[in-house]
């Protein structure tokens, strides 16, 4: 599932082709994703004005100059492509949104498992939509920081990895980036969340901020169906320390451990069991 980095790779895609631009062309072709679509997608959207786009944890905000608010989840396998000036060569049975700007620039929206949605609120009622209302801070945010981690984990008895993968602890972290930002921190995934000192929770905070900057830095990391926005890979696995290397050698210098792969919560986690305490 794309994480933090995917999603706002996405967004900044999208930027320069929807911002400012006036949809001519909204077309739903089927009912429903995971929820279903709204009934007025096309009335509501042709001819409205596209004021902006923002991000909150997993999900693209669109926001309209008529303050409607469309919710974009990529899901499991979703993916926006864009075709600028142009429009794809073919419509596949999984390509489910087209929104097409007056400009010719042609939005696909393509979900073979169909777990994405794409769903209205407006803007006076989205920081209490029932998708957002309960989401943590944003990691990459002046709202995120070691007090409020301090905060969410007191008194936790849930491993570390399961307390960040919360999203009212913060928000828009998946399992990739959680294992990395443990590694580097050099903490046990099965640690108590209400057991790490303060330091570790200090030295936490800006490596998570760090791992999220670099992979959106990289576009992403592309693992089954991620692409960017333009069609292009995202290339963060290729920076992968943990994630994805059972049985390599440790990167940490001096460490000389291997990393193991166990699972937690029906999830993959990677670690070391050398230099994670």
């Amino acid at each position: 599932m794309p994480e933090l980095p995917e999603v706002e790779t996405v967004r900044r895609g999208l930027l320069p082709v929807l911002e400012g631009a006036t949809i001519r062309t909204a077309v739903a072709r089927r009912a429903n994703l995971r929820f279903p679509i709204p009934n007025d997608f096309t009335k509501r959207l042709e001819g409205n004005r596209i004021t902006g786009l923002r991000r909150r944890s997993k999900y693209i905000l669109i926001d309209c100059e008529d303050r409607l608010v469309v919710i974009v989840h990529l899901g499991m396998s979703g993916r926006v492509t864009i075709y600028k000036g142009t429009e794809p060569d073919t419509i596949g049975k999984h390509d489910h949104i087209s929104l097409i700007t007056e400009n010719g620039d042609h939005i696909l929206y393509t979900d073979p498992r169909r777990f994405g949605l794409w769903t209205f609120t407006t803007a006076d009622a989205v920081e209490t939509h029932p998708l957002l209302i309960n989401i943590g801070p944003e990691p990459l945010g002046n709202s995120f920081n070691s007090n409020v981690l301090k905060t969410a984990f007191s008194g936790k008895k849930s491993p570390i990895k399961a307390a960040l993968l919360d999203q009212r602890s913060v928000a828009g972290l998946g399992n990739i980036y959680v294992c990395e930002a443990l590694w580097r921190a050099g903490i046990h995934p099965e640690k108590q969340a209400g057991h790490l000192t303060s330091a570790e929770i200090e030295a936490l905070v800006p490596i998570i901020r760090d791992v999220l900057t670099k992979a959106i830095e990289a576009g992403g990391s592309s693992l089954k169906d991620y692409t960017q926005a333009n069609g292009e890979l995202g290339y963060f696995q290729h920076s992968f320390q943990a994630y994805d290397r059972e049985g390599t050698k440790c990167y940490k210098e001096g460490c000389g451990g291997t990393i193991m792969r166990i699972i937690q919560s029906n999830r993959s986690t990677f670690y070391c069991p050398t230099c994670q305490h």
